[in-house]
């Protein structure tokens, strides 16, 4: 499983989350098959999701993010829930285009650029928080930081990072997300800077066998950081057959009815885990009523 962190400054002025998504990010891989650009794009998706849920302060409160920058890779989507598992889904899993200008997959050709990120928080109330930013560089991490900067004026700072095998399996998957409480002084925000310049990317950090309280360490070092909370994470999907069938009703009563005129027995499988539902004629019809 992955492991998720998070971290205090001792003046309490910043907050550091910290991840390895590895497990997560490779699941992911396993059930939509993904090419390796599509992999890293949806992989990072999914970390920033884990960090932004691990966040949330009700039991069943849950985050949504998603992404259409018009890239070749249509929506990339990742939901998590508020311990930090996430699940993920993208619409054309298998993107094949060139490395990038720096010899890395090139996340940004495959996402898009021309679009929005999304930010749907469930938080209980009778109508969810949905906030949207227009997408700053289809790399992620920069979108995730203009987010917070734009809608929730909070200065953050994000980094994302996901390694993909020659045979397409996960390698290391991770991220941190820093944010500045109210009241950080000039001081500490160029301290904090400067930390950020001298740290490596998070798949070295990981490669090189550094923990998520390790990396967050380093990114607050100076700072005197204390453990808030860590957790275990993993890829995890919430569908039921409940769930279908209330997704069902919400087609109508029309399309239902068509629907079992057409088969006898009818086949939903769910985006995030490919977990197959089956109802039957008679099924669909006591829906439709």
């Amino acid at each position: 499983m992955g492991k998720i962190i998070r971290a205090i400054s001792v003046d309490g002025g910043i907050v550091c989350c910290a991840i390895d998504s590895t497990d997560m990010v490779a699941k992911a891989e396993q059930i939509h098959k993904t090419s390796a650009t599509v992999t890293a794009a949806l992989g990072r998706l999914m970390t920033a999701a884990s960090m932004m849920g691990s966040m949330l302060k009700g039991k069943d409160d849950s985050i949504t993010l998603r992404l259409n920058g018009k890239g070749p890779a249509g929506s990339v989507i990742a939901v998590s829930d508020s311990e930090g598992n996430a699940r993920g889904y993208v619409q054309n899993p298998v993107v094949e285009i060139p490395l990038n200008q720096y010899g890395k997959l090139d996340v940004a050709g495959a996402v898009g650029k021309d679009g929005f990120l999304y930010v749907v928080k469930d938080l209980g109330l009778k109508d969810p928080y949905i906030g949207q930013t227009p997408i700053v560089s289809g790399e992620i991490a920069e979108d995730i930081t203009q987010y917070y900067a734009v809608s929730e004026q909070i200065p953050t700072v994000c980094g994302l990072g996901v390694l993909v095998n020659a045979d397409l399996s996960v390698l290391e998957a991770g991220g941190f997300l820093i944010q500045l409480l109210p009241g950080a002084t000039e001081e500490v925000i160029t301290r904090l800077e400067d930390n950020i310049k001298e740290i490596p990317s998070v798949t070295k950090m990981l490669s090189s066998g550094m923990t998520p309280e390790q990396i967050a360490f380093r990114v607050l070092n100076g700072f005197e950081p204390q453990v808030l909370d860590t957790a275990e994470v993993e890829y995890r999907c919430n569908c039921s057959k409940e769930r279908v069938q209330k997704a069902l009703i919400s087609l109508g009563k029309e399309e239902l009815t068509q629907m079992a005129g057409e088969q006898e027995i009818t086949e939903v499988a769910c985006h995030f885990c490919n977990q197959k539902y089956y109802f039957s004629r008679q099924e669909l019809l006591k829906l439709a009523d």
